[in-house]
């Protein structure tokens, strides 16, 4: 058995923007693809061309989509009947991204799909996500991080632009 520590570096968005407005931006900025059609059209691809098309077709004008949204506020509020607290998960990626981070260092595949955790606090909304970069640095493979950073990179657009002009970044 292995244990490898990685170190990870956490960005954090806050705005005052109204939480729904920023979860509708996001959602807007990405790609929904039927997740079934999905499947099928990429598990159904004869060649790389007919998948490339696939995930293409799938994607945002971000070249982003969503693969999950969880409701994490869903299952604190049903316990106290309030409206609060808001907290919604997005698995947010590309999967041709992913295979180009897999292909130098496998194991980048359970870091992809990406998390963007967007939560309602006190001082306002919070857009959080673990740079990929960081979570590939340790295993030293420059071609990996490149294509982590742009990653990241489109990641922190996608946060700047749903939380609006004003955020600060923790």
């Amino acid at each position: 058995m292995t244990v490898r520590k990685v170190e990870i570096e956490r960005l954090s968005v806050i705005s005052s923007k109204p939480f729904e407005v920023i979860v509708a931006a996001l959602e807007s900025a990405v790609g929904h693809p039927d997740m079934g059609e999905f499947l099928k059209a990429t598990q159904g691809a004869r060649t790389f061309a007919e998948l490339e098309s696939a995930v293409h077709r799938a994607l945002g004008r971000t070249g982003l989509m969503i693969f999950m949204k969880l409701d994490l506020g869903a299952v604190l509020r049903m316990e106290t009947g309030l409206d609060t607290p808001k907290n919604v998960r997005f698995l947010i990626g590309n999967p041709l991204i992913m295979r180009e981070m897999a292909r130098h260092v496998p194991d980048a595949g359970s870091y992809a799909p990406v998390t963007i955790l967007v939560d309602e606090r006190s001082d306002g909304v919070h857009l959080t996500y673990d740079r990929m970069a960081s979570l590939l640095a340790p295993y030293g493979n420059a071609d990996a991080l490149m294509v982590a950073r742009d990653l990241d990179s489109k990641i922190e657009d996608l946060l700047r632009e749903s939380a609006g002009s004003e955020p600060h970044i923790l």
